[in-house]
């Protein structure tokens, strides 16, 4: 039996096991660290709540439709993201899925170096006096930038990242069986604890509070579009990936409806606790107004670290168990960027096994590589803000590529041939085919479009060096696609013949 077909053999032996380890692809530190941060930089001076409904709205019209598509694709396909393209859309086609796993593993080179931080700031609470001045955390966290830390603490993540993996599925279901059950029990008790603080519910009002002029802005789209497809991991492949190892029965419709919900039920808790503790501590014990409140979630710290790390272990140190609640934070933080990282891996993992590559070579080489390539990011934030932003943008482009190639296969025929072969499961209906066919496309290239026109070509669009330009998108994408269009057809005879 070859290593591709024992591999393809994997399967989740429990449906709540992969429900688990799908819920560990979508909660992220793209829930806890991004999500506040992102709502506070697209509200106005009324609340953020046009920004919520837009981003829930994509929910449905997004997230949800793609990780139906990528769970067929997978469970119709039994392989990895450039073997599944390939199946369903053709072999010319397989840099399509070369891109979308060279986008997943692009972000994977960053994601560990920001779940590093996370480790060291649990075992920094761990053993130390919370801040009791700016001064002291941003001191804190120079010295750890500055002092090889971030090197050692993604090559920890890494390491670990890799020995998850190993035995593949089995130890992917193992883990995070024990994994996300303690994340939602740290989630909600950080949760309660800012609900019982006094002025919490002024953060909250504003955090659900709706300024309906803001739904004519292009800006809270892209930005609603973007947030959901990072912190879902729609639009990635890596649900292609577990969808790969799922059974049937387990039930496609339902399990992606699960995933979507319950990632966008995480990160509202998260936005609730996080905007309830600066209202609260900021505003009544600090004495800061809502409008310096917002600009220190907008923009504090480099690389928007600001929040996370220099200003919520100041705030706990005000609260009564504010030293337990800062070490929980960080371990929950932890918890939610391992559990992702972990199918980040998975996913490129798998598609070197359809190469023909060992399980152990391909788990040994990633992690090599991932960890060189993201050495830049460690030793540098703008670098890491820069790869933050091109790849994060590129999500867009993996969402329309991937609907294109469920649209050459066509989306009514994954309805009938797959979807609605399970008598047990929620049938989607010729909405979703619609959704897929038509609503995603048009969103990737209007939205990209529009960013391009009225974003990208302002201020030094053209600088391929700049840390968020139009041309250093461009320039990064280009290189890839090429490089990826001249591979193909080695690409295709590795993938075919381990087939």
């Amino acid at each position: 039996m070859s290593t591709s077909k024992s591999n393809s053999d994997q399967r989740f032996s429990t449906r709540w096991g992969f429900l688990l380890s799908a819920l560990g692809i979508a909660i992220g530190t793209g829930n806890i660290w991004r999500f506040p941060r992102i709502v506070a930089q697209n509200g106005s001076d009324e609340g953020g709540g046009a920004f919520i409904l837009v981003w829930v709205l994509f929910l449905f019209l997004w997230s949800v439709p793609l990780i139906i598509a990528e769970y067929a694709v997978g469970i119709n396909s039994r392989k990895g993201v450039i073997g599944s393209v390939m199946a369903t859309a053709g072999n010319k086609f397989a840099w399509m899925g070369s891109f979308m796993t060279f986008v997943a593993t692009a972000i994977t080179f960053f994601y560990s170096v920001i779940v590093g931080w996370c480790v060291y700031y649990f075992i920094h609470s761990l053993l130390n006096d919370l801040p009791t001045s700016t001064e002291i955390a941003v001191s804190t966290w120079e010295t750890y930038q500055s002092g090889g830390w971030p090197l050692v603490s993604h090559a920890v993540v890494m390491l670990f990242g890799g020995l998850a993996i190993w035995k593949g599925v089995k130890g992917i279901e193992r883990i995070n069986k024990v994994l996300i059950p303690i994340l939602l029990v740290i989630i909600f008790i950080a949760l309660v604890r800012s609900l019982t603080l006094e002025g919490s519910m002024e953060g909250i009002r504003y955090l659900f509070r709706v300024d309906w002029r803001q739904l004519g802005d292009p800006n809270i789209w892209v930005a609603a579009l973007t947030q959901n497809a990072w912190d879902t991991g729609a639009g990635w492949g890596m649900f292609i990936t577990y969808g790969a190892y799922m059974q049937m029965r387990f039930g496609i419709v339902k399990n992606a409806l699960i995933t979507g919900l319950g990632n966008n039920f995480i990160s509202l808790v998260s936005g609730v606790m996080i905007f309830g503790t600066c209202f609260a501590i900021m505003g009544s014990q600090l004495g800061s107004s809502d409008s310096e409140i917002l600009e220190l979630m907008k923009n504090s710290g480099p690389a928007s670290t600001g929040l996370t790390f220099i200003w919520i272990p100041q705030l706990f140190e005000k609260i009564l168990f504010g030293k337990a609640l800062t070490i929980l934070f960080f371990l929950g933080l932890t918890l939610a960027g391992f559990s992702s990282l972990i199918s980040q891996l998975e996913l490129t993992v798998r598609t070197f096994i359809d190469g023909g590559m060992k399980r152990s070579t391909a788990i040994v080489l990633l992690v090599a590589v991932s960890y060189l390539f993201g050495v830049p990011s460690a030793m540098n934030l703008d670098i890491l803000t820069n790869q933050d932003f091109v790849w994060g943008l590129a999500l867009l482009l993996s969402g329309g590529l991937f609907a294109f190639v469920v649209i050459r296969f066509k989306a009514s025929r994954i309805r009938t041939e797959i979807l609605d072969k399970n008598p047990d499961d929620i049938k989607p209906g010729r909405l979703w085919d619609r959704i897929i066919t038509y609503f995603i496309p048009a969103a990737s290239v209007l939205l990209l479009s529009w960013w391009l026109i009225n974003d990208g070509m302002t201020g030094n669009w053209y600088d391929p060096f700049a840390q968020s330009s139009l041309m250093t998108s461009l320039l990064q994408w280009g290189i890839v696609v090429i490089v990826l269009l001249v591979i193909n057809k080695w690409v295709v005879r590795k993938t075919e013949a381990n087939s």
